[in-house]
């Protein structure tokens, strides 16, 4: 079993400032493990509405939560989109008896209720799979086939592993879209899912989407958002900087969970992948993922140019601003992006991340580092 401490202070401290915590992100990501861990699952605080006996208990909702105190967990709340109002209610009491976790996978609809109903109140904290940081650096190449969804990466081998991630993309699909109310039809949605991971970490240009699938470009753009809604897939925006250079407006598109991503593209073991031609392109997702988890960043987005020059991640920290370049080989050296995005973007620092176990320097500025290295955070990795 794989502790998540760190996560689990996350949530506390969040706790602790915060009158409501949100916890989101996708099914089976662990969310509700660690809520159990806060609360006991037995006790009259937890309510999981997919239980049928704590949703005849929220019959009256506000006359059952208003006598609790403490911290009140309720779980797969996006089914019970009235319960946003009666919270509001309840959190606004002075003095406050008790403080409210919520859970919920990823949707549009529970975003939307939470921002209107408890706007200033709630404080959102999204949950993805195991990071490379809980599980060492040792079982790196494990979490890079099977992802970071727990039954997934703990599965007693790839074949078990490969077979539950099958299972999960066709629940999400057959299932979790119409319970949140999606109606689009799951083969459709897994046509575009599977196009989409032959375009991972490519920039977003719909017509092709849509002359293969027969739809319209809007439509095409509002499947995106629907998986990207879910915490299926991470759009990552264009930085825009005042230069005279054409920059590129569209995002890029990753789907956030490698395993998946090997799932829809069909690798079963750790042999395949660095065989397939999407090897580069699929280790460059992973590490982007594992740098955002590792650095929390403010805000991230990539930059490029229609002359070619690009930097895959810029992310802002503390407020300055640092670049990242994924190269997946043996010595990677200055490239004309570099000295380019350092000059036109006013990067604090890049830093060349690659498989290697040496660091070296390509410039004041510019550091290759170890992927290894990644989790120790931005002062880790720039050694600031």
């Amino acid at each position: 079993m794989i502790k998540r401490a760190s996560c689990k202070k996350h949530i506390e401290a969040a706790l602790g400032r915060s009158r409501a915590v949100a916890l989101l992100g996708p099914r089976q990501c662990g969310k509700t493990t660690l809520a159990r861990e806060i609360v006991d699952i037995h006790a009259p605080n937890y309510f999981d509405l997919e239980d049928p006996s704590s949703l005849m208990g929220l019959t009256d909702p506000k006359s059952a939560l208003s006598s609790l105190k403490d911290i009140v967990v309720i779980d797969e709340v996006q089914r019970r989109p009235d319960l946003f109002p009666i919270l509001r209610v309840l959190l606004d009491r002075k003095p406050l008896p008790a403080k409210f976790l919520i859970l919920g996978s990823a949707s549009p609809d529970l975003l939307r209720q939470s921002s209107e109903s408890l706007a200033g109140r709630l404080e959102t904290i999204e949950l993805g799979g195991f990071g490379l940081s809980e599980v060492g650096q040792k079982q790196a190449a494990r979490l890079w086939l099977r992802g970071g969804f727990p039954l997934s990466f703990l599965a007693n081998n790839d074949a078990d592993s490969f077979a539950w991630r099958k299972s999960f993309i066709q629940a999400l699909l057959e299932r979790d879209l119409r319970q949140q109310g999606i109606d689009i039809p799951s083969v459709a949605m897994y046509r575009f899912w599977y196009m989409l991971a032959h375009s991972h970490g490519q920039i977003w240009n719909a017509a092709p989407f849509a002359t293969s699938l027969g739809i319209s470009e809007p439509t095409v753009r509002r499947y995106l958002d629907i998986l990207t809604g879910l915490f299926m897939i991470r759009q990552i925006q264009p930085w825009h900087v005042n230069i005279k250079k054409r920059q590129v407006k569209a995002p890029k598109i990753y789907i956030r969970d490698t395993g998946l991503l090997n799932s829809l593209l069909g690798i079963k073991a750790e042999a395949d992948i660095l065989r397939h031609p999407s090897c580069g392109a699929s280790w460059e997702g992973y590490v982007i993922e594992e740098i955002i988890h590792s650095v929390e960043p403010d805000d991230i987005y990539y930059w490029a140019t229609h002359n070619g020059a690009e930097i895959d991640l810029v992310l802002f920290k503390d407020g300055r601003m640092y670049g990242f370049e994924v190269k997946r080989n043996d010595a990677p050296t200055m490239t004309p992006s570099m000295r380019v995005a350092l000059e036109d973007l006013k990067l604090e620092r890049i830093a060349v991340v690659y498989p290697g176990d040496r660091r070296y320097e390509l410039h004041k500025k510019i550091a290759v580092v170890p992927f290894e290295q990644i989790t120790g955070g931005i002062k880790t990795i720039f050694e600031l």
